[in-house]
């Protein structure tokens, strides 16, 4: 999948890599795609929830050992 940004969020605990996927979105066209790396188990729940309520698209989401893969389209 293409990302126009990828965030590297991982070794931060909860709020951060919500925090940090907020702000990289803000940077991005609407319709690109936003490609998150956490480590936060918490990220998984946290994130689909935030992209929801943005109005967001959570495209795609993946497990790679420790890191949480994440795929946000934004609106």
């Amino acid at each position: 999948m293409e990302a126009a940004k990828v965030l590297d969020a991982k070794g931060m605990a909860c709020p951060m890599p919500v925090v940090k996927t907020k702000k990289a979105i803000d940077e991005i066209d609407s319709g690109d795609i936003l490609e998150v790396h956490a480590t936060d188990k918490g990220a998984k729940s946290d994130l689909t929830a935030w992209a929801k309520s943005g109005g967001h698209e959570l495209v795609d989401e993946a497990e790679e050992g420790d890191v949480l893969k994440f795929w946000i389209k934004k609106a």
